[in-house]
């Protein structure tokens, strides 16, 4: 190639990284503002999409994770367009370096994900069954969305119906939720408690998802193709600046 084509190459280049990274940015400011609005008032949030409730983040506190996440998003785009727009290598080597450990941080979760499925298990219980044991039933928020969740997902606790044993609901009606009842041939947990369901919440969650792994696995795919292309990008303009 010429010096000419090299440089509108070049230019080319730069322009879709920093649009790329622009989008990347809002879109994690907008993540970050629906978190921050889930913090704030979460009520709303269910009212307006409930629709949604039987994601596998209702198990978790969508709130924070949203948050995280958009805030990743906000310095990924930021350092994206910053490092593009003022040709800094400096800035360049740093997008780079952020979207690598993501991208090794993601290939770790998912190689935990497939091989220490009970490990995973195992923590969420000692995070999510504490909780339950002291919120559900005193704290409004919390005790509606996993009222939604067992609703929609057709489930009880995140393990079984023994997650709700001495929570306030518990202590004060001396029984189980609702949710955790049903009148038909369905295999029981607790014969000695009419009705009480065998799955958790955790093992429904986890069916769906490999019902749906090619569907999960495509989008997985196609956001590791995007940060591979991204440090790509980003090393081609930090060895083109060298160049310079």
């Amino acid at each position: 190639l010429s010096p000419g084509e090299k440089m509108g190459c070049f230019t080319f280049i730069k322009v879709m990284m920093i649009l790329f990274n622009l989008a990347i940015f809002l879109g994690g400011g907008t993540l970050l503002g629906v978190g921050i609005w889930v913090t704030v008032d979460v009520q709303s949030f269910l009212d307006i999409f409930g629709a949604l409730s039987s994601s596998v983040l209702q198990v978790v506190n969508v709130s924070y994770f949203l948050i995280v996440i958009g805030a990743i998003l906000l310095v990924i785009g930021f350092l994206g367009c910053c490092s593009a727009q003022k040709e800094s290598q400096c800035l360049l080597i740093m997008f780079f370096s952020v979207v690598l450990i993501i991208f090794i941080a993601e290939i770790a979760a998912a190689v935990v994900a497939l091989v220490y499925t009970s490990l995973a298990e195992t923590l969420l219980t000692a995070v999510v069954t504490p909780v339950l044991k002291e919120k559900y039933g005193a704290d409004n928020s919390l005790t509606h969305i996993w009222n939604v969740t067992m609703t929609e997902v057709h489930c009880c606790g995140l393990n079984n119906y023994t997650d709700f044993t001495d929570s306030p609901w518990h202590k004060e009606h001396n029984t189980y939720p609702e949710f955790c009842s049903v009148r038909g041939s369905l295999p029981l947990a607790c014969p000695h408690v009419c009705g009480c369901l065998l799955q958790g919440c955790f093992a429904q969650i986890l069916k769906e998802i490999r019902t749906h792994a090619g569907v999960v696995g495509g989008v997985a795919a196609g956001i590791a193709a995007l940060e591979i292309a991204a440090m790509v990008v980003a090393m081609y303009l930090y060895c083109h600046l060298d160049q310079k």
